[in-house]
């Protein structure tokens, strides 16, 4: 069988690199960047006539268990009456932030992510909906999405979530042989997985995405490829594949986890390679990164028709747009800056008590980022850089700009990743598996600081 990208390439790029779900990435956030700042930059977005569309992304923090794996932000608890409190203080900040943005602007994309955002009850997500409504206008057709744990939800939740107005699930699988959930402390039948998804579907969500991880411990290249054929079967509309980034000395429940147990390198690649090829076949679309879709789904004819957009929430149908974020470390957009609430509950309460917003860190972008943001979303995104677009849009030449870039993307073209003329790169189709060592080659932060252990490796 033909792979659809050598293992060669997979194996000269599996170097440490950003995901840009923004650019400059989150890691050049500073703390000069202040309450003060991001206030500004709302109530410049009020007063501006040609504001973007505009996005909510909310963090639910807890869980009612710990996987090994996870590198989120979360909150490890029982005692469900956090969760009331929490919510308590995301109103006073929604309240703080309407405060300087204005009420009634229309959204049209949510994503409660976390932690668990199903570890809330069913009154307590209507509350937070109600709470999002009487503040802004959802728009109709637009993409309201939540993560959710399969081991917290019934099809009587699911139904609850689609009154609620959510179109789009995401389940996190992760791998369904039993020996690996046990080995990540995620102990969840693939039955149960199954049940639900066939459920969703009855429901009318628009579509469902399954989150898969290789990497894991006790995988292997056999067991997981067991994983890819349930997932085939399966059919989710989405596939969100990740490689295990093992970061012990940064993400505490990561050293619950036997390092011995862990697959060789060789092998994480032959399983990234075994899913490329498992999901070609299947007739997905490789949308960018580590995202499939099926081929009528919104994300596969976004690509298509060339709309494809990106966030920090990931590849998105919607335009590029404004992200208010709420909750403990969420990560907001207005205009050219970018904010992060802060990291622990104590820190964002204490922020909410006095009657402030809690941002912690932020950056407030340069003629310089905003250049090169749009040209590594353009890569990312349309696969294509024009070169006279970008230069009209920021009133440079590009071919001179961008002059060291372009010799370097000279060496990507030997390998077959690219394509360049006299007015445009283009990505080929083996480039897109490999779009993130392209896009990394415009990243000005990372070309003045060589230190790229801060990243999780592209494979």
């Amino acid at each position: 069988m033909k792979h659809v990208i050598d293992e060669t390439l997979l194996r000269r790029f599996d170097v440490p690199g950003p995901r840009y779900t923004s650019y400059p990435t989150a890691d050049r956030f500073v703390e000069a960047f202040t309450e003060r700042d991001y206030t500004q930059a709302l109530e410049q977005r009020r007063a501006g006539s040609m504001a973007l569309p505009l996005s909510i992304y909310v963090h639910i923090p807890f869980c009612a268990s710990l996987c090994y794996y996870c590198a989120c932000n979360k909150v490890i608890t029982k005692h469900h009456s956090k969760a009331a409190e929490y919510l308590r203080y995301l109103s006073r900040e929604l309240d703080l932030q309407v405060q300087h943005l204005g009420r009634g602007h229309h959204v049209s994309q949510m994503h409660l992510g976390g932690g668990t955002p199903t570890f809330l009850n069913d009154a307590e997500l209507e509350d937070l909906m109600s709470m999002i409504r009487r503040q802004f206008t959802m728009a109709p057709g637009g993409e309201y999405s939540i993560e959710v744990d399969p081991r917290t939800v019934t099809v009587e939740r699911l139904e609850h979530l689609h009154r609620l107005g959510f179109n789009r699930l995401s389940f996190g699988v992760q791998d369904f042989d039993p020996t690996v959930q046990k080995a990540v402390h995620r102990v969840q039948p693939a039955e149960q997985v199954f049940s639900l998804v066939e459920a969703a579907r009855r429901i009318g969500f628009e579509s469902v995405n399954v989150d898969l991880i290789y990497g894991l411990p006790q995988q292997t290249p056999e067991s997981f490829g067991h994983t890819l054929e349930q997932v085939n079967a399966l059919r989710p509309d989405r596939i969100a594949l990740y490689a295990y980034a093992h970061l012990p000395a940064r993400f505490k429940p990561q050293r619950r986890i036997i390092s011995a147990e862990l697959p060789s390198p060789a092998h994480k690649l032959a399983m990234l390679s075994a899913s490329l090829d498992a999901f070609n076949e299947a007739g997905y679309v490789y949308v960018g990164m580590d995202h499939f879709a099926l081929p009528n789904d919104a994300l596969a004819v976004a690509k298509r028709q060339g709309r494809l957009h990106r966030n920090f929430q990931g590849y998105s149908t919607q335009p590029d747009c404004d992200l208010i974020a709420l909750g403990v470390s969420a990560i907001g957009r207005i205009g050219a800056t970018y904010s992060q609430n802060a990291k622990t509950l104590e820190e964002y309460y204490d922020a909410l008590d006095q009657g402030r917003l809690p941002i912690v860190r932020g950056l407030a972008l340069t003629r310089d980022d905003v250049l090169r943001r749009s040209v590594i979303m353009a890569v990312m995104c349309q696969g294509a850089v024009d070169f006279e677009s970008v230069g009209l849009g920021h009133l440079i030449d590009f071919k001179t700009y961008f002059s060291k870039e372009l010799e370097r993307l000279r060496e990507y073209e030997t390998m077959g990743l690219v394509k360049l003329s006299d007015s445009c790169i283009e990505v080929t189709a083996s480039g897109w598996y490999l779009v993130r060592a392209i896009a990394m080659v415009f990243d000005r932060h990372l070309q003045l600081d060589q230190d790229r252990a801060r990243f999780s490796k592209i494979i």
